[in-house]
């Protein structure tokens, strides 16, 4: 991952590949934003001028290289948007700073050293752009033979490392508030990227047995107890749910249950994440077109996973467990049937009107599992409805929750982390619509407002009195367009922020 510093150092004299400066957009044209003083003097105030004579503007994004002015050790100067310019006396938001840096980051892949100059008016906004730096520098290249060249190893092409440096200009390396709001951004984006690696691994080689490898693994590193049930544990335990998804797949499933606690936490939390490392859709198969990115079906096992991970590292004073529902959803003589019906783990039944809502099969057992423990809140993160996709697009996901006052607490968590989520209803007459003849409970209900009724169904699983949310990410976990800010194609890392922004909020006792 990118090596970060905080320096007082001055631009001119810094020996760097680049300088990185904030451009924003103002009503007559590009103004160059604080903390870029140093850069603008070296072009005589004109600077502004320059940049909108090579067309930028300042917008949100946008990246414009120029040489750098006489004197300087590093030869290049990159502008970036923040976008529209503050009202005065008022500082960048936290998230165009973010994305800016990201943006910057992802354009200086293959150098070795990059000066960022943006504006830091407190500790925060260090945090904020080095979490930028961070996340927008990140490539995964495990498969790519020219990215092995550029590193040094054997392989053929002409593939770019990312940026292996950044000095943070303006930032107080002595200065406490400072450096832990770094070493923050450092820990939360390096298990961000870990949870984007994990999405983006093909599922010939992330199957449950090998994510469960991945998690016994770093549990061992960061001091977290793990517990890792296969299938024979699982059908001894009465797992329905999860033992009914995996049953047509040669890889069996897993449920693992990642435990971190400090010993001066006074609540507890619980994480619960989908993971399906491949859906085909079982016998309901998928339509073609459809099954191709199906690797990101364990995003939110990946969320769940990293949070922990995340939590224990930051030393949080909250007791956090993450329970990861592993399975592969296969079709083969053996894979559960539409018209099967399942026991789950609650000794609840339900019918499988259609094996392609999986997920929401392996969350109702990991959901009663971590009911059983009395957290103080549960929240499940999943890539859960196509439905959702259509409510809020490829950029947002939905919160819903048994308590207006957690899922609104949830939401400003994700907002402050820089993660768009919106919150939504449950709607108790679509509730009707799951009714079983033959089960408790059917898998499916009616199809419009489908997000909501698989939010209904998870409700069912939730342990009477625990307060709970529902995270469907099913948009932004997974980009299939080109990259933006800090965020690559493919596995984007969404929820994770969310869920460490929570356990922060727990540990501090501010969590509403």
């Amino acid at each position: 991952m990118t090596a970060l510093t905080l320096s007082t150092a001055a631009a001119p004299g810094l020996r760097a590949d680049a300088i990185v400066i904030g451009v924003a957009k103002g009503a007559g044209g590009p103004s160059v934003a604080p903390g870029a003083e140093a850069v603008d003097k070296a072009y005589d105030g004109r600077l502004a001028g320059v940049l909108e004579t090579l067309g930028a503007s300042g917008a949100e994004g946008e990246v414009t290289k120029l040489p750098a002015p006489a004197g300087f050790k590093a030869p290049v100067v990159v502008a970036v948007g923040l976008g529209a310019e503050p009202e005065k006396d008022a500082g960048f938001d936290a998230e165009a700073l973010r994305r800016a840096a990201g943006a910057a980051a992802r354009a200086l892949a293959g150098a070795k050293k990059a000066a960022f100059a943006l504006p830091l008016t407190e500790a925060a906004d260090a945090g904020v752009v080095a979490e930028g730096v961070l996340l927008g520098a990140y490539s995964f290249d495990a498969y790519k033979e020219s990215a092995k060249d550029a590193k040094g190893a054997k392989g053929k092409g002409n593939g770019k490392a990312p940026l292996a440096e950044a000095a943070l200009l303006g930032g107080k390396p002595r200065d406490k508030a400072y450096k832990a709001a770094v070493e923050r951004a450092a820990a939360v984006a390096e298990e961000l990227n870990r949870a984007r690696d994990l999405v983006n691994t093909p599922p010939n080689d992330l199957n449950p047995e090998a994510f469960a490898a991945v998690a016994q693994a770093a549990a061992k590193e960061h001091g977290i107890k793990v517990q890792v049930l296969d299938e024979k544990a699982l059908v001894k335990g009465g797992y329905g749910g999860i033992l009914g998804v995996g049953a047509g797949s040669a890889s069996g499933p897993r449920l693992v249950k990642l435990s971190y606690t400090s010993p001066k936490a006074k609540k507890s939390l619980a994480f619960v994440g989908k993971g399906i490392t491949y859906d085909s859709g079982g016998i309901s198969l998928k339509p073609a077109g459809h099954n191709e990115t199906m690797k990101c079906d364990m995003a939110g096992a990946a969320a769940v996973f990293a949070a922990v991970v995340a939590a224990a590292r930051l030393g949080l004073e909250v007791n956090v467990t993450g329970w990861l529902a592993l399975a592969e959803n296969m079709p083969s003589g053996s894979a559960t049937r539409p018209g099967d019906v399942l026991r789950m783990y609650s000794g609840k039944t339900v019918e499988v009107l259609n094996t392609d809502a999986e997920g929401r099969l392996v969350l109702a057992d990991a959901l009663w599992a971590a009911s059983q423990e009395k957290p103080d809140a549960i929240i499940d993160v999943a890539t859960l409805t196509g439905a959702m996709m259509l409510a809020l697009g490829s950029r947002t996901y939905g919160i819903m929750a048994n308590d207006d006052a957690f899922r609104s607490a949830v939401h400003e968590a994700a907002e402050e982390s820089g993660e768009p989520a919106w919150p939504m209803p449950l709607p108790e007459h679509l509730r009707k619509g799951m009714d079983s003849p033959t089960a408790d409970i059917a898998n499916m209900g009616e199809r419009m407002g489908g997000g909501l009724v698989a939010g209904l169904f998870l409700r069912e699983f939730v342990g009477e009195g625990i307060t709970w949310a529902h995270l469907d990410i099913a948009g932004p976990a997974f980009n299939e367009g080109g990259p933006f800010g800090y965020t690559p194609k493919g596995g984007t890392g969404t929820a994770v922020r969310t869920l460490v922004r929570v356990a922060e909020l727990a540990a501090a006792g501010e969590l509403g």
